[in-house]
Order: structure tokens, then C-alpha cells, then sequence
């Protein structure tokens, strides 16, 4: 299964197995013992790469003394053989909790001194939560053994270059977060708002060669490790970044070493801290040699999700060099305190991006002040409004803050992103193309009007230095207005046609081939509702925009085959191990993107970012693939795996296999491109099964009450009849032999239907059998088939596993538009088909018709008296 799946399966399971505990403490211990994997694991590697045989790996053990201090300069720490996680697993019965809590010590002593910071302490958490997995050793051994069959086929060996562990790590704290409620704020950053930041920040860097990056409250360091992973792709060396990261929680902090660690990056390149951000500020130094080690810390680029506004202490800390410039937040509130810290360690050419409720932009006091200070020494680039509950735990609306040290232009860039995003449950969710669309404003410095506004200083003096988005970035929706003429008398308002004047300006003349006026103010639709699309669509105008749409993307099937077919055509080796050219994984989708960009340039109202979220749909799927074929190898095309399920044996849960699955291509997409006759064959018979139910139905429903409450008709469990029916048919059939007929001979007797449902049954339990065995036959021949494809097929169900769906999604965009042309048109003319006139006829008509039917009414004498007073009152009204 690729990364997504296993990540998912993990999730499941471990979700299940954690019962009664907090999300936010059981992730502690799965990705605590995920860690433990990965480092017993790249021993493992590591002594395998020295030369080091099976049997010299099984005797590493603390007496070798001259190989612990080998093991511990390289790895910065040693694992006995005995507490590998290998020989976990490898125990079986015989593992104990006892065989963790011992391994966890004995890591705890083997830490080279120069991995202190790195290595001490990091599974404290884990070990001092064994106890809570269970309420005795039995239970708590039960438990953990779970957990490592859980995660045991987690890869760790380095061959998968595309990062499985990160990627689980990532998804693994992004569901314990959404389960996690208010808790989930302490250790995680959305991912999509990390991107979103990561973007922005790795655009400002991309020209340099050695990046320090720096986040004072990194929760589990996934934002962080975002930031570096953008960075990386506009570096030559990802090694040339190095990353700061500080947090108050220890079990929190644990997750970043954590996490930094399993990325991949060099324990001289991570630089951590538990402490608090406010109270214990870096400059950095060495307790044991305060003078000689000590290191202000100035960095390329600080990110940073602080607590929201939580207390924190001023006191004293008038002379702080962080608050000294621009004053202390207050007490209350922690948020520009946060603020002034991360600028404080900006570099010149520095840059920063915060995550702050929206009360930082106007609140007054001490921070209007901060704020003040902030915007006169130009140190505010970009604010960016959030749409509100995007964050676990949290619905208030939040905002981006970008800041840099020194900047050149003294304006503001005021994004209001709040309107854009998908809905995903309880929470709201930025989509590829939203982080796109604010990324691509913030580089460029747009203005878009309802979205973003490049505000002067002077304009933010006149609003008293208050940055509340809506001063400035008007993105609401208008409410729908009724004219009154217009619904007194009928009539199209011209004011409400010309709202869709960016149609009028693609198609000049369409607006005068579908409205006629009726004066200077008002027209008419003069083309009936069922041909009114069409006409839209035959006009010259609609149909030269949609031919310039198509001439626009002519080659780009071509174009995305060179960019993603091409590379996997010329192979090193016929084994397709390895691969001449590859793809830039990081960076190929915004080279796509960019081609795409280039070719709807010249086409009006298409929205690219639209057009850009269909790319990115398909990438995930292309990407996935991609990263396989790359690590994996090109022969995992042709690669066939079992398809696993979960089923009950024995009253328990168990993984069995059902069928086979495609490692890369899909078995349908097979079936469809090589195996159609036999698809095609296996659609007639189950059409005809589908016609036998509903024939029997048929049969079922024309039978009388009395025949029905005969009990010779029920259904049984896969809904047809029973045996009884059976029966029956055998009774009447006997009779044919006999007689040489029924004694009622009419098809439509009850006689003649048992006997049709007797052929129906026979029928089915035909095509069941058949349809079952045609149908293992052809799911077997697709595993062949994928086993024994040529390179050149292969190829071929690539391009339509990832090139076909995107090319049709991209063309329908021009009939999307068109057709939500129409929608509008149509309502416009809907709005006011009736007039105040009409409805009030229709009611004076009802009012005589109702009037009229009273006199046939009758009732005893105060009926008939209330019923006269109520047709006075009708006739008042008529």
C-alpha cells in the first residue's frame, strides 16, 4: 500500500486501540514508540553499511565498550541488540514492558555527550506513561505488543525516498489534533496554514545559501519543518539550513526533537530548547562555559503559532531588548509580546510570519501603541486574514502577520482570505488553490478588489493606526436587492444586468441577442427558458471564446506527457532499478502550474486559480505515483500486491487477503483498456440480473392481497422467493405433465406467475454462478495482464491514469462557465417573471372562487351567520 493508505490504516487502528485514553496523551506514546523504531532501525542500517554481519549485529551490547563509543560518535547514541525494536517484535510471548522500560534507560545513559540536547530526555513522556496503557503489566505488555505489530511495517531503511515516515509522523498528529479539542493548539499547526506561511517565507529566501530558521513555540515542529521543506527546494544543499526551535511543554518539545530528527537532518543542524519563550529568551550558550558559548541569535527567517492571548508577566522587563524599542504587551495578553520576540531575532534581511487573533489588528492600550510603533518604523508587510475556524480547538478568526527589520516601501498589503476556503467536517479548510491564490498576492503585492489592498501609510494614520481588515478590504457578500418598479410593473433592472459586466465585456453582443429594452431603465428576456443555453452557446462570441480555450491548451497533453511520461521512458537498466532523468517531485507541480498559467493568460473569465486547483487534484495522485516509480523503481508499474481487508476470524478481528491489488496501475483502468470484452461481458450479465429483480418484483406486486397472504410468496434473505415457491412451481409443473396444461391455462393466473418466478429463480442462481466465476476469472486475468505489460503500456496507463482526467476536468471549465452564465440570466429574469399585479389578481381570483363555494356549505344557525360574515368580508375584499 502506498504512504496514504498505510498512514490511514495506522490511524484506524491506533484510534480503536487507544479506548479510554486522551487522544493528546496516547499520540505521545505511539509516535514515542514510532521514534524508538526509527532510531533502533538506523542502527541497524548504519552496521550494516560498516561491514558489520548478522551475527555481529545480535552480540552488540553495552560490554563491547571500544563499538558503543564507535556507534555513539556516529549515531550520537547506542542500542543494544536486545533493546532493538526488531528484537521486540522478534520476542513474541516472551516480550514484557519490563523490556521497555530497560531499553528506555539504557538509551537515556548511551547519549553521546556532544547529542545531549538532542537525545536527553526524549522519551520521558513515553516511558513515564507506560503505567496508563494498562492497569497491570499483563495489560500494559498486551498493549504495547499491539502497538508495535502496529507500526512494524512503517519503512524506515532510507530506500523510500519520498519520506513514508514524515509523511505517517505528520498525518498521525494532524488526526490525534482534530481529536485532541482545545488541547490540539499546544502541539499543532494545520498543515495547509504551515504551507501557506512556508510559501511566503521560502520565496523571500531562495537566493541564499545558508538559511537559519527559528520558531520560539515549535509544538511538535511541524511548521518548522514545512518552512525548511519549501526553503529546500530553492536550495542547492537542504543541509544549509539550520533550525532553532524552542517550547515550554516537555512533552510537546519531545515531538519536535522528534520530528526534526526523522526528517533526515543533521543533529549539528537542530538546536533545541525547553523553556519559556518570554522567560527564558535565547541568545543561546552552554550552562558549563556561559562566556565562551554564548551566541545572539539572529535568523534568516522566524515562524511562529503562539498561544492566543495568554498571561504572561511584564514585570521587569522594561530594559528586555526584545520590548525595549516599542514597549511591553499587557498583562492579559501575551500576543505582541510573542511578536516583538520573533522581530527581535530577525536578521536585517530578515523575515517573519506570525499566526495572531484578529484583536491584534485594532485592540487599543498598550498594543495600539505596539502597533503604532510597529507600522511607523515600517516593520509590517502583509496582513493576512484567515477564514475563522481553520484551527483544531479554536473558532476564532486568525490572522497572518508578515514582518521584516528593514524594508524599502512603507505601505501595508491587507489580504482578507476568509471567504475562501472548502468546508471539511466541523472545521474550515484552506484548499491548494486559496494558499495559491494568498501566496501569489503576497509575492506580487496585488490588489484585487473584495480580496486585497496595498494600503499607504498615511491611509492607516488617517484610521488611527487600526488594522481591522474590513476598514479596507471589503469582502462581503452584497444581499440580494428587489426593484420595487420592476416587481410592481415587471421588467429586468438594466442596474442588476449590468452586475454581470465581466460576461458583457468577453461577449459584447451577447447582452443585446438576450435582452430587448422596454425603456432607459428596464429590459426583457427575449429568448424562452429551454432555449436560453443554447443560444448562449451558439452565439459567435461564446463560441469563439470556447474554440480560443481549446486552441490555448493545444500540446498540452503533449506537454504534460514530455514533463511526466518521458522521464520514466529512458531507464538505467532493463530491471528499471533505477532511472537516467527523474522528477523534481518538489518543485515539478509549480513548473506545471506555471505552463498553466501561461496558456489561460489570454483567456478572459476563466479563474486560473480554479483551473490550478484541478492541477493540484490530480498531482496528489501523480505525485504518490511518481515517488514510488523514483524509490521503488520502474518495475513496481508492473508490481501486483495483495489487497487486504479486515474481517472477524474466530470472533476477532484479522487482516486477510481478498484479491489482488495494482502496486501503481489500477485494476479497473486495466480492465478498461485491455480487457473491455470480457468488462464488457460481465456488464451484460449483471444488467440481466438486475433485470431479473425487478421483473420478479413485478411478478410480486401483481398478485391479489389474498394470494399474497397465502404464505406461498415470501422473500428470503437475498430477496427472492423461498422454497415454497418451489414447491408450488413443482406441483403446477407436474399438473402440465399430466394434463398438458394448468387447469387455468391464462398467463396472468397465479398459476402462470409461480411458474415464471420458478424460471427467474433458476435463471439467477445461473448468472450468480456465472457471474461469480467470470468475474474471479477476469480479476486474475488482470493480474496477469499488469505482470506482463510492455514498458510502452505501461506508459500508456500512466498517461491515462494522470494526463486524461486532468485534460477533461480542464475542459470542462469554458461549459462550467457558460452554463453558470445561464443560471444567472435565467434568474434574473425568474426574479421578476411575476408582479406584484399578477399575485395580487391570483389572489382576488381565489378569493370570488372561495366566496362562491360557501353558499354550498351548510351548518347549524352560527355557522351559517359566521360563514355570511365571512363572505362579506370576501366581497369587501373583491
Amino acid at each position: 500500500m502506498n504512504k496514504q493508505q498505510l498512514a490511514a490504516k495506522i490511524w484506524a487502528s491506533a484510534n480503536k486501540m487507544r479506548s479510554k485514553i486522551e487522544a493528546n496523551e496516547y499520540k505521545d506514546y505511539i509516535l514515542g514508540f514510532i521514534f524508538y523504531k526509527y532510531l533502533s532501525d538506523q542502527e541497524v542500517e548504519f552496521a550494516k553499511n560498516q561491514g558489520m554481519s548478522e551475527k555481529e549485529i545480535a552480540a552488540l551490547s553495552e560490554n563491547d565498550a571500544d563499538t558503543v563509543k564507535y556507534i555513539k560518535k556516529e549515531l550520537g547514541y547506542f542500542i543494544a541488540y536486545d533493546d532493538l525494536f526488531s528484537t521486540w517484535l522478534n520476542a513474541g510471548s516472551d516480550f514484557d514492558v519490563s523490556d521497555v522500560r530497560d531499553a528506555l534507560s539504557a538509551f537515556a545513559r548511551l547519549i553521546h555527550p556532544n547529542h545531549k540536547k538532542l537525545f536527553d530526555g526524549v522519551f520521558d513522556t513515553l516511558q513515564t506513561g507506560l503505567s496508563k496503557l494498562g492497569e497491570n503489566a499483563a495489560k500494559q505488555t498486551k498493549a504495547i505488543s499491539d502497538l508495535l505489530q502496529l507500526i512494524k511495517d512503517i519503512p524506515m531503511d532510507g530506500k523510500q525516498g519520498y519520506d513514508v515516515l514524515g509523511y505517517i509522523y505528520e498525518y498521525l498528529i494532524e488526526k490525534f489534533a482534530a481529536n485532541a479539542g482545545k488541547k490540539a493548539g499546544e502541539f499543532y499547526t494545520p498543515h495547509e496554514v504551515s504551507l501557506l506561511m512556508s510559501e511566503i517565507v521560502a520565496h523571500h529566501l531562495k537566493d541564499r545559501e545558508n538559511i537559519e530558521i527559528y520558531d520560539p513555540t515549535s509544538g511538535s515542529g511541524s511548521l518548522l519543518i514545512n518552512i525548511g521543506s519549501s526553503v529546500a527546494k530553492h536550495v542547492n544543499d537542504k543541509n544549509n539550513i539550520k533550525y532553532y526551535a524552542q517550547e515550554l511543554k516537555a512533552n510537546t518539545y519531545n515531538l519536535t526533537r522528534m520530528n526534526l530528527v526523522m526528517r533526515g537532518i543533521l543533529p549539528n543542524n537542530i538546536v533545541t530548547r525547553n523553556g519559556d519563550t518570554l522567560e527564558d529568551d535565547w541568545p543561546y550558550f552552554d550552562e558549563n562555559d556561559p562566556m565562551g558559548s554564548y551566541n545572539p541569535l539572529y535568523v534568516d527567517a522566524v515562524v511562529s503559532n503562539p498561544p492566543y492571548s495568554q498571561q504572561w508577566d511584564p514585570e521587569h522587563k522594561e530594559n528586555d531588548p526584545r520590548y525595549a524599542r516599542f514597549g511591553l504587551a499587557p498583562k492579559t495578553k501575551a500576543d505582541y509580546a510573542f511578536l516583538l520576540h520573533d522581530l527581535y531575532h530577525l536578521k536585517p534581511d530578515g523575515i517573519m510570519t506570525i499566526v495572531l487573533p484578529h484583536g491584534v489588528l485594532f485592540r487599543g492600550g498598550e498594543e495600539g501603541k505596539i502597533r503604532k510603533q510597529l507600522i511607523e518604523q515600517n516593520h509590517i508587510e502583509t496582513i493576512i486574514g484567515l477564514p475563522a475556524n481553520i484551527f483544531f480547538g479554536t473558532g476564532i478568526p486568525t490572522t497572518i502577520l508578515v514582518l521584516r527589520q528593514k524594508r524599502t516601501n512603507t505601505d501595508v498589503l491587507i489580504i482578507d482570505a476568509s471567504k475562501h476556503f472548502l468546508k471539511v467536517g466541523k472545521n474550515n479548510k484552506l484548499q491548494a488553490s486559496d494558499i495559491k491564490r494568498i501566496a501569489d498576492t503576497v509575492i506580487n503585492r496585488e490588489t484585487h478588489p473584495k480580496y486585497a489592498k496595498v494600503v499607504s501609510k498615511q491611509t492607516i494614520r488617517d484610521n488611527d493606526y487600526n488594522l481591522n481588515i474590513p476598514r479596507y478590504v471589503d469582502a462581503s457578500i452584497e444581499a440580494e436587492s428587489w426593484d420595487l418598479h420592476a416587481t410592481m410593473l415587471g421588467g429586468i433592472p438594466e442596474k442588476e444586468i449590468n452586475q454581470l459586466d465581466g460576461y458583457w465585456q468577453a461577449f459584447p453582443d451577447l447582452r443585446n441577442t438576450l435582452f430587448t429594452k422596454t425603456s432607459s431603465d428596464y429590459s426583457q428576456l427575449k429568448i424562452a427558458a429551454d432555449a436560453l443555453n443554447k443560444t448562449i452557446k451558439q452565439h459567435p462570441q461564446v463560441k469563439a471564446f470556447t474554440q480560443d480555450f481549446l486552441t490555448a491548451f493545444t500540446g498540452f497533453d503533449d506537454y504534460l506527457k514530455k514533463e511526466l511520461i518521458t522521464p520514466f521512458m529512458d531507464r538505467a537498466d532493463q530491471q528499471g532499478q533505477s532511472l537516467n532523468s527523474k522528477i523534481n517531485i518538489a518543485q515539478q507541480e509549480a513548473v506545471l502550474s506555471t505552463e498553466l498559467f501561461t496558456r489561460l493568460k489570454p483567456i478572459a473569465l476563466i479563474d486560473k486559480y480554479q483551473a490550478y486547483q484541478l492541477l493540484d487534484n490530480s498531482w496528489q495522485t501523480i505525485a504518490t505515483d511518481c515517488e514510488m516509480l523514483q524509490s521503488e523503481g520502474f518495475a513496481v508499474s508492473k508490481q501486483v500486491d495483495p489487497r487486504m481487508v479486515s474481517k472477524k476470524v474466530k470472533g476477532k478481528d484479522a487482516e486477510v487477503q481478498d484479491g489482488w491489488m495494482g502496486h501503481i496501475l489500477p485494476f479497473n483502468l486495466v480492465q478498461r483498456t485491455y480487457l473491455n470484452d470480457e468488462l464488457h461481458a460481465l456488464k451484460q450479465q449483471e444488467n440481466r440480473l438486475a433485470e431479473i429483480s425487478a421483473e420478479f418484483e413485478t411478478l410480486l406486486e401483481s398478485l391479489s392481497e389474498e394470494e399474497k397472504e397465502a404464505d406461498t410468496i415470501k422473500e428470503s434473505n437475498d430477496g427472492f422467493v423461498n422454497a415454497v415457491v418451489i414447491k408450488a412451481a413443482k406441483k403446477f409443473k407436474a399438473e402440465i405433465k399430466t394434463n398438458g396444461a394448468f387447469g387455468n391455462a391464462d398467463q396472468e393466473s397465479y398459476e402462470a406467475k409461480i411458474l415464471n418466478v420458478d424460471a427467474l429463480i433458476s435463471e439467477e442462481k445461473k448468472f450468480k454462478k456465472s457471474l461469480k466465476a467470470d468475474s474471479e476469472a477476469l480479476h486474475l486475468q488482470t493480474k496477469t495482464t499488469i505482470e506482463n505489460l510492455s514498458d510502452e503500456q505501461v506508459h500508456e496507463l500512466l498517461e491515462l491514469k494522470w494526463i486524461s482526467p486532468l485534460l477533461a476536468e480542464l475542459n470542462k471549465l469554458p461549459d462550467d462557465l457558460i452554463n453558470q452564465l445561464t443560471r444567472q440570466v435565467q434568474h434574473l429574469a425568474d426574479k421578476y417573471a411575476t408582479t406584484y399585479g399578477d399575485i395580487a389578481n391570483d389572489i382576488q381570483e381565489s378569493e370570488k372562487e372561495l366566496a362562491s363555494l360557501i353558499d354550498a356549505l351548510e351548518g347549524n344557525a352560527f355557522d351559517k351567520q359566521a360563514l355570511a360574515e365571512f363572505k362579506l368580508m370576501l366581497n369587501a375584499e373583491l
